[in-house]
């Protein structure tokens, strides 16, 4: 297997296969930045819109649950907006505090290969199910475009994080 910080391997032609490889690495890049910070540098913030890095995880590990599991399988999931203090998309994330970086970590992973199960056998032109975030109200998204949404989210706020990390204690990179 390739080191946890490796890229896809660039022959890759399968946008399924790229899409998920490049989750796995930006998963493996937010476990990096975050090990080492104590729990005060976890659940303190260095930026002036307020969010810890430990907020930041949560709501990664919320975000990918309500895209893929909630979103494009239409699972009945418990607290959608869970990473939110009052359950309201628009609120500020927040963490409890005996929410351990651990126990978020891991459920980071385990929604990552949640979403390799709900991606094994679909095709990315596939919209998404009814009955969970989407009710056919409005346009249902595809199975790419949620993969998509999803992968941008993890990059930007690996960037976030990779900020953040540098105010703590000056490392930089991937």
């Amino acid at each position: 297997m390739a080191d946890i910080l490796d890229e896809p391997d660039p022959t890759l032609a399968d946008p399924a296969d790229l899409l998920l490889g490049y989750l796995d690495f930006y998963r493996a890049v937010i476990d990096r930045k975050l090990a080492g910070l104590s729990d005060d540098d976890l659940r303190s913030s260095r930026l002036p819109s307020g969010w810890t890095p430990l907020e930041l995880l949560k709501h990664l590990v919320f975000m990918e649950r309500r895209w893929l599991r909630w979103g494009f399988a239409a699972e009945p999931v418990d607290r959608p907006w869970g990473d939110n203090l009052h359950a309201d998309a628009d609120e500020r994330w927040y963490a409890d505090p005996t929410e351990t970086v651990a126990d978020l970590l891991a459920s980071m992973h385990a929604g990552g290969r949640r979403t390799r199960q709900i991606v094994a056998g679909t095709r990315l032109a596939d919209v998404a199910g009814l009955g969970g975030r989407f009710d056919g109200q409005g346009p249902v998204p595809t199975l790419g475009w949620i993969l998509f949404h999803v992968l941008q989210e993890y990059a930007r706020h690996a960037g976030h994080l990779d900020v953040a990390r540098e105010l703590v204690d000056g490392e930089t990179g991937e």
